[in-house]
């Protein structure tokens, strides 16, 4: 039996994080494949396609998410995939780190993933199926000097995702996570731009000698969400260039 490695036409997609960068290329990988979209960022979505449903708000805001799944369930009747996405860096040395800014890296990376997949497993709990994306980081799996606060985030993302795929599976939900390693967004292009990356010692670093692209993520993600990966669940996926498999400095 052949099993489609796409979604199926029509599938109900929410992105947050979606304006730009990886979010911004998942939501155009599903549209392309005839999903329905819709994206809750803090920021507007630039050249949004028309259909497409496109929610202002904070991930750190219950009220903000559960608005962008109650327009889900106004337009289209509920969500098959939600990909939580949002998130950022914190690059600071840790005797500096304040407060405030633990906080707030907690606020959108963790407690943002928990709060859009409790909204999207209560959907799909409910319906007996759907697939919940987290995206983690390579440095879920690695430690990284000034960036406590990311580290511990997107480490505690990855194992949300397992504890979550064992507590729904049962119910047909499916939940995974994907680990990119430094891909090439207009963020990371910003920061290379400003003295603060060096493109090249991170080409350097990994094993294919390059930074990984937001289509490449992309790819995997809708892949997670065709029949063909029906039976994976509770996994944490690297899309780094080989990164974390390469010991060396």
């Amino acid at each position: 039996m052949m099993l489609s490695p796409v979604p199926a036409p029509g599938t109900r997609l929410l992105v947050t994080g979606g304006a730009r960068g990886i979010g911004r290329a998942v939501a155009d990988a599903f549209a392309a494949q005839g999903a329905r979209v819709c994206i809750l960022d803090r920021d507007a979505v630039p050249e949004a396609p028309a259909g497409w449903l496109c929610c202002r708000g904070s991930v750190a805001e219950a009220a903000d998410v559960e608005a962008a799944f109650a327009a889900m369930d106004d337009a289209w009747g509920g969500v098959d995939v939600a990909f939580a996405n949002a998130g950022f860096a914190m690059n600071v040395p840790t005797l500096e780190l304040s407060l405030t800014d633990w906080r707030r890296t907690v606020d959108v990376n963790l407690t943002g993933a928990f709060l859009t997949a409790q909204a999207a497993g209560r959907r799909m709990v409910r319906d007996g199926a759907g697939l919940i994306l987290f995206t983690a980081s390579l440095y879920a799996s690695v430690g990284g000097a000034e960036r406590a606060a990311y580290c511990a985030t997107k480490a505690a993302v990855a194992n949300l995702a397992r504890a979550l795929a064992s507590e729904w599976g049962p119910r047909g939900v499916r939940v995974n996570a994907l680990a990119p390693g430094y891909t090439e967004t207009t963020l990371v292009s910003d920061l290379v731009a400003a003295g603060r990356l060096d493109a090249a010692a991170l080409a350097a670093r990994a094993p294919l000698r390059r930074m990984v692209q937001p289509q490449e993520v992309a790819a995997l993600a809708s892949f997670l969400a065709s029949p063909a990966a029906s039976a994976i669940t509770g996994a944490v996926l690297a899309v780094d260039a080989g990164w974390t498999a390469n010991g060396a400095p």
